[in-house]
């Protein structure tokens, strides 16, 4: 390993900013509003902010504090608090491999959506017509324009897995923007990204504060605000809840990816990472619960207009079938007439009685839809974003701002695998430009798979699998390693002479007890619940029906699964074996001189 001659960031606030960049992504956008949705609204801030302190923040501090005294990649950092734990920076190296195949997918499918969205007439507004030019196509009509929009017109997708076809050529293409942006956003390595985050980390905050004062001002967005404000209690008693407070908050600030450790080698030795590891983790929860209240308030306007659309229904239902006069029922009194004419007409409204209770509407039904990744962020917004004023408008800046959370996650995902690699005197010899741009093209080459009609479904193995479990092992075996085989006194030797001062007792709990406790836990969760959830299912798009369908993954799925989770994994045992071994030869190595010395004496 070398590293004299490493740059540095120019400021720290650049360091800042690039961490900003990296941990605030798309997961604040569209995982944590899912989660609010699901655990009662603003009940379930108190678990996140709580996990915040008992593992994001201490987790955070360990791994830039790591960073920035080995002036290492991740790689090389392991290897030189033990040879046997050169594992966990190869393990980090293959995590970011598999998150950068598929996470750039997305931002290709934001740039798709924002090429689209300068037409007179958003193309998920209205279905196409048919071949035939006598009515809208039969897909987009059983299912809804958006649907039909992102199923079938940007993923073009198979009915499952096992049939495959030819690769997309528009979203190929968006792909291979998304990855030459990518390049010419790290070719000059720390240089080139110290200049990019500038943008990458402000102007989606821009973005969010436009959306939020036209949110707060679209009808019925003051429903989604109450529901997000009026917390659910119960939920505190709901272990689900606590369990994905944590996920949420490890995923959220990309721990354990080697991103934190590489962006914190480039920082100078007495830069205090302390202060500002606080204030990253504090803006990205912050951010967190910012674009909550965007979204909720864009939920409160589709949830409306969804149950003012039913209302009205069901207004036209009575007025047809009981022959009343047009002004005779207002949207305000559908519910109570429906009573009314139930009581006095018994027998002429038992007609209409299952088409009533299919149709029943109910603002509170349609607030607890929740809906998380790919299918908030790009069916449900595009649904409300059309039913705005000036759409295109709206359009162009919501997925601009996706754009830009993804491919500043992505800045810190691709020098996740480049500094600790250049770490390596072999690699060192070659360029930025060739040495990122081989990675850059190798990533690209793999991710075209995912462009395929069946690439969505594959897609979802890598978004399930290939950086879940895998990273709660690898930051688990970080702490204990950081706790009990570097040792919290040398540790904290570490930290004096970086920042002038040792950690304080807070830290050092919850680096030695707390926070490897609380990965214990999720990591036998996961496990647990990997065994009990059976066969691994997804998502099946049925376009006969318009909706997805639970479908198994077959038995090439299953054992893809299977490897992706044991591939990075592997790689810490592997790698300590291989350690021990070399070790062991090295030692007969150093005998067998003495012994043919004394022969020849």
């Amino acid at each position: 390993m070398e590293k004299d001659g490493r740059p540095n960031w120019d400021s720290p606030m650049q360091f800042v900013l690039a961490c900003v960049s990296y941990a605030v992504g798309l997961g604040n956008v569209w995982r944590f509003p899912y989660l609010c949705q699901l655990h009662g609204g603003g009940g379930f801030l108190i678990p996140y902010l709580i996990m915040l302190l008992l593992e994001g923040l201490p987790l955070f501090y360990m791994e830039l504090a790591i960073g920035q005294k080995m002036r290492l990649g991740s790689i090389g950092a392991w290897t030189s608090i033990s040879p046997y734990l050169g594992g966990l920076g190869l393990a980090s190296v293959v995590t970011s491999v598999y998150l950068c195949l598929y996470y750039n997918v997305i931002n290709a499918w934001s740039f798709w959506y924002l090429f689209h969205s300068f037409q007179s007439v958003l193309p998920w507004a209205v279905c196409p017509i048919n071949s035939n030019r006598t009515g809208p196509t039969e897909e987009c009509e059983v299912a809804t324009p958006t649907q039909y929009f992102f199923y079938r017109e940007t993923l073009n997708i198979s009915s499952s897995i096992e049939e495959n076809g030819g690769i997309h050529t528009g979203q190929a293409l968006c792909l291979v923007l998304a990855w030459a942006i990518t390049y010419l956003f790290i070719v000059r390595g720390v240089k080139s990204t110290g200049k990019v985050v500038y943008f990458t980390a402000t102007f989606p905050y821009l973005v969010l504060f436009i959306y939020l004062i036209r949110g707060v001002t679209l009808h019925g967005a003051i429903n989604g605000l109450k529901y997000m404000f009026t917390p659910k209690m119960a939920e505190l008693a709901n272990p689900r809840a606590w369990i994905n407070a944590a996920t949420q908050i490890f995923f959220s600030l990309g721990l354990g990816f080697g991103s934190l450790i590489a962006f914190a080698s480039y920082n100078q030795h007495n830069n205090n990472f302390q202060n500002q590891a606080i204030v990253v983790s504090l803006i990205n929860s912050g951010t967190s619960i910012f674009a909550s209240i965007v979204t909720f308030a864009i939920y409160g306007f589709k949830a409306t207009l969804n149950y003012e659309n039913c209302l009205d229904r069901m207004r036209l239902l009575l007025l047809n079938t009981f022959d009343l006069a047009e002004d005779a029922i207002s949207m305000d009194s559908v519910l109570e007439w429906t009573e009314k004419l139930n009581t006095t007409y018994p027998e002429q409204f038992a007609q209409i009685a299952d088409k009533v209770r299919e149709g029943e509407c109910n603002l509170e039904k349609e607030l607890d839809t929740a809906v998380e990744g790919t299918g908030l962020a790009f069916i449900v917004y595009s649904e409300a974003i059309k039913n705005m004023p000036l759409p295109q408008l709206w359009s162009v800046l919501y997925f601009f701002m996706l754009l830009l959370l993804g491919m500043g996650s992505m800045l810190g995902n691709v020098t996740a695998i480049i500094t600790p690699l250049r770490d390596f005197k072999i690699m060192s010899r070659m360029s930025n430009e060739l040495f990122s741009g081989l990675v850059c093209v190798f990533c690209l080459l793999l991710g075209l798979g995912f462009t395929t009609t069946s690439g969505n479904y594959w897609f979802t193995i890598f978004n399930d699998y290939a950086a879940t479990f895998s990273l709660l092992f690898i930051v688990l075996i970080e702490v204990i390693a950081v706790s009990y085989i570097y040792g919290i006194k040398r540790f904290e030797k570490d930290i004096e002479d970086m920042l002038g001062h040792r950690p304080n007792w807070y830290w050092k709990i919850m680096w030695a007890v707390t926070s490897p406790l609380l990965l214990i836990g999720l990591f036998i969760f996961y496990i647990i619940n990997y065994i009990q959830g059976g066969t691994p299912t997804y998502q099946a798009w049925n376009k006969e029906r318009g909706e997805s369908a639970v479908t198994e993954y077959p038995v090439f799925g299953q054992v893809f699964i299977v490897l992706l989770l044991v591939s990075s994994v592997s790689c810490v045992p592997l790698t300590a074996l291989y350690a021990f071994c070399r070790k062991r030869k090295d030692r007969a190595y150093e005998k067998r001189p003495s012994a043919v010395s004394t022969v020849s004496v």
